[in-house]
């Protein structure tokens, strides 16, 4: 227990990352940040694949298939909403709205792991549901009195973030849940031949898409310098920066943790990813969070905590021969 949650602080250290580079380049297209992204993860995953041939080819066409899977929707989809919600709201409501993971997976995991991780009492999570809600009217709150002070602000475009944060948070939730689903099916397998598949299998997608966004801004005489923009030295650092760091080693410090740590706890213990998220993105702007964005944040962490403090309890026997 102790290990893997130690390995999910380090993941959420490295995972608050990717909340940075739509605030330091904010005149990149979300499109293009998550496809180079996810093409900077996908070369560096190249050399590590040919060292882990072996394991690699240990792999089935099933398996292959998942690995698809989870990097469309828990890489290339996920950022994609993320950078733009960020781009259009800031950083500390989507980041915000990305911390009710840790709650929203255990429920999730409540209803669909039940059997083999036992269930959290639904009355020990209510309250850390209402305390983390509470967090986040704070934070937003915060958000939209600075959106009202300026004259130029356009509220349109922060609900839009919102919702695309919405959206990433739906792509995070069935992400965790369907990797640790595998991870536990295939106790023999390495954590980090299985980040290193999933690099493997990003690296089409992100070429496609790659491919697809400069064709479309050729076609559309968009103005946009392809392909590395208008800061291209800063812009290929934080793509291969946070290609190593948060896509494949915080993908393979969460794995080891998916393998010791039941779902539902290792869901909550996502918060180490908010609060490193919010923090960077406060150093960015150069100032402390406002008394009420503290409160809020205060609120989303001792919300989790309090839901950390429920213990699965195993279901029940059912229908044993007398």
């Amino acid at each position: 227990m102790f290990i893997g949650t130690l390995f999910a602080l380090a993941a959420g250290l490295m995972w608050g990352l990717v909340f940075v580079a739509p605030l330091m380049l904010p005149d990149y297209p979300a499109a293009m940040l998550s496809f180079s992204r996810y093409l900077a993860f996908g070369v560096i995953a190249l050399p590590l694949a040919w060292l882990d041939r072996q394991r690699l080819s240990q792999l089935t066409r099933a398996d292959w298939i998942e690995a698809l899977k989870l990097s469309m929707v828990g890489n290339v989809l996920y950022y994609l909403c993320l950078a733009a919600a960020i781009q259009r709201a800031g950083g500390p409501l989507p980041t915000m709205i990305i911390g009710t993971l840790p709650v929203v997976i255990a429920i999730c995991s409540n209803l669909r792991n039940a059997d083999r991780d036992g269930r959290l009492p639904w009355a020990r999570l209510a309250p850390s549901l209402l305390v983390i809600g509470l967090g986040i009217v704070l934070v937003n709150q915060v958000e939209i009195e600075q959106l009202r002070a300026d004259r130029n602000a356009d509220v349109p475009r922060y609900a839009l973030g919102a919702l695309l944060a919405v959206g990433a948070l739906v792509c995070w939730t069935w992400y965790p849940i369907r990797n640790a689903d595998w991870l536990r099916a295939h106790p023999d397998r390495s954590p980090r031949t299985w980040a290193t598949a999933q690099g493997i299998a990003t690296l089409p997608l992100a070429v496609i898409g790659f491919v697809g966004f400069w064709a479309w801004n050729a076609g559309s005489r968009s103005s946009f310098p392809m392909p590395l923009g208008p800061t291209p030295v800063l812009f290929v650092g934080l793509m291969f920066a946070i290609g190593l760091l948060a896509s494949w080693l915080g993908t393979l410090c969460w794995n080891e943790a998916s393998q010791r740590l039941p779902t539902t706890l290792a869901g909550q213990l996502i918060v180490f990813e908010t609060l490193s998220a919010l923090a960077y993105a406060f150093l960015l702007r150069g100032q402390g969070p406002a008394p009420a964005t503290l409160a809020g944040i205060v609120c989303l962490v001792a919300g989790v905590a309090w839901a950390l403090r429920a213990r699965p309890e195993p279901l029940a026997a059912e229908g044993h021969a007398t």
